[in-house]
């Protein structure tokens, strides 16, 4: 049985996230222990215990430990159960963790399967519906996977309440090695302000400074419908498209944030990934660092991509895949703003 030190790095969530979804890859037995030590409420919180819990519908496993606040988990997967599956997280933990959790395995699995999953959606401290269905689901399609995600329902946080649809086709004939070192040509570029049971005018206030200090069209600056009862919430999201890429930025309003506070971090963010020639921002580098390495792990060909920033998060989890998968890691500073990830078999 391997054992995992959840203390180590970054010491959060992904560390537990991360274990999961290998153990059921491989069918490696594994113990981790000090589950979030670094957090201020270590040990398993309600969305971290209902990703245990769907990683052992969809495998099978045998579980101790699987309860809130425990520290200690032992994880030992069975068979791997594609098909339909439906989570409830009972609280506004994200969605989109849960499916982080339970892709890697049925996205290599022998036949097809969808997951309804019900929570947040838009959760300031977790992927978004929007960036994983835009910016990380195409960087599968290349890999072979399809996968489709639909919103039914916003789930902001601390409300929860959404829901969301997931159908994933495995990779026929395995997992295809690429490297996305380029952004490529521009394209489209636009920015949305969702806004539930929030007055409207903050959505327009936010896009109008949007407007101001980016020159952009009433074209590219929308207020997409939501229903008034999944709120209370507002995100604003900027959605970048390039040829090989397509990054997505958010900020989160807040009480205690004005317009101009969300709007000025959002356009942080999009100053900082415009100053770098990288292919992939920093939560999409952290996203992308499973799937490239089961690439090369199917197929014995290397396989890279570059990015704008390397997280203590994205170092913690590149040593939990190295644990788990005979892989080596090559990470290489190009410039300033520019690095190279590059996973390549040992041996």
């Amino acid at each position: 049985m391997l054992t995992i030190d959840g203390s180590t790095g970054e010491g959060g969530g992904q560390i537990l996230r991360t274990s999961l979804s290998l153990a059921m890859v491989t069918g490696q037995p594994v113990r981790i222990e000090h589950i979030r030590a670094k957090r201020p409420k270590p040990g398993l919180m309600r969305q971290h215990l209902a990703c245990v819990l769907a990683a052992q519908a969809v495998s099978g496993a045998q579980v101790s430990g699987a309860e809130l606040g425990s520290q200690t988990l032992v994880f030992e997967p069975g068979a791997l159960r594609p098909g339909e599956h439906t989570f409830a997280i009972g609280s506004a933990g994200s969605c989109l963790l849960v499916l982080q959790t339970v892709l890697p395995a049925l996205m290599l699995a022998d036949a097809p399967s969808q997951l309804k999953l019900s929570g947040g959606t838009h959760n300031p401290l977790a992927p978004n519906f929007h960036f994983i269905e835009r910016a990380f689901l195409p960087q599968l399609a290349r890999l072979g996977v399809k996968v489709e995600a639909t919103l039914r329902r916003h789930g902001f946080y601390p409300a929860g309440g959404g829901e969301m649809v997931a159908t994933i086709e495995p990779a026929v004939g395995g997992l295809r090695p690429v490297d996305l070192l380029e952004r490529g040509a521009v394209g489209e570029a636009f920015a949305e302000s969702l806004v539930a049971a929030v007055p409207r005018r903050v959505a327009e206030r936010e896009l109008a400074l949007l407007k101001d200090a980016l020159g952009w069209s009433d074209e590219q600056l929308r207020v997409p419908n939501v229903r008034q009862n999944e709120g209370p919430g507002n995100a604003l999201i900027a959605t970048l498209g390039f040829e090989h890429v397509t990054e997505v930025f958010t900020s989160f309003g807040e009480k205690s944030l004005s317009s101009e506070q969300v709007a000025k971090r959002l356009l942080r963010q999009m100053k900082e990934y415009a100053a770098s020639t990288a292919a992939a921002g920093p939560y999409l580098a952290d996203q992308l660092a499973l799937p490239w390495a089961l690439a090369v792990h199917q197929t014995g060909r290397a396989a890279a991509y570059t990015c704008s920033e390397v997280t203590e998060h994205t170092r913690t989890n590149l040593e939990v895949i190295q644990r788990f998968l005979p892989l080596r890691a090559d990470l290489k500073r190009e410039d300033a703003r520019r690095w190279r990830l590059s996973w390549e078999p040992m041996g």
